[in-house]
């Protein structure tokens, strides 16, 4: 299953050449990753408050196509796509959305990877509803 937020690039994420500065996909992919489990019923502040845990990035690559720019509508795409154990990796394209009948164009693609830790960083397992969730999004 795959899950898709829209945002709009703002002037401060650009660059004096009116690209996306890079480093703004991975904020990009937070914003994927927290929508994807809010589809699924969760928010991520509830994993953190009421679980206590939290899904630090162990591993990130962003592999960048064409830039983005100011003012273009982006289309994050977020799916699960590996659940073993503590670790949940995630996958992500970046689009600029459909514009005037031209198709969406990919611009990034990546993935990041995460350990699923309490407090102390401890490496713990998803709470049984978040990872039945997850797997059954990795089936679809």
């Amino acid at each position: 299953m795959s899950v898709t937020a829209t945002i709009r690039v703002r002037y401060a994420e650009t660059d004096q050449m009116n690209v996306v500065y890079y480093a703004n996909y991975l904020v990009w992919f937070e914003i994927g990753r927290v929508e994807f489990l809010r589809k699924l019923g969760f928010a991520y502040s509830q994993l953190e408050q009421e679980h206590r845990l939290i899904l630090p990035v162990v591993e990130a690559s962003c592999r960048y196509r064409h830039p983005a720019r100011y003012d273009d509508e982006i289309l994050i795409e977020t799916r699960p796509v590996l659940l073993r154990g503590a670790v949940l990796k995630f996958a992500y394209r970046i689009l600029r959305k459909e514009q005037d009948g031209v198709e969406p164009k990919l611009l990034a693609e990546g993935e990041t990877v995460h350990v699923v830790c309490n407090e102390k960083l401890e490496k713990c397992p998803l709470p049984p509803d978040y990872e039945a969730a997850v797997r059954a999004a990795i089936k679809e």
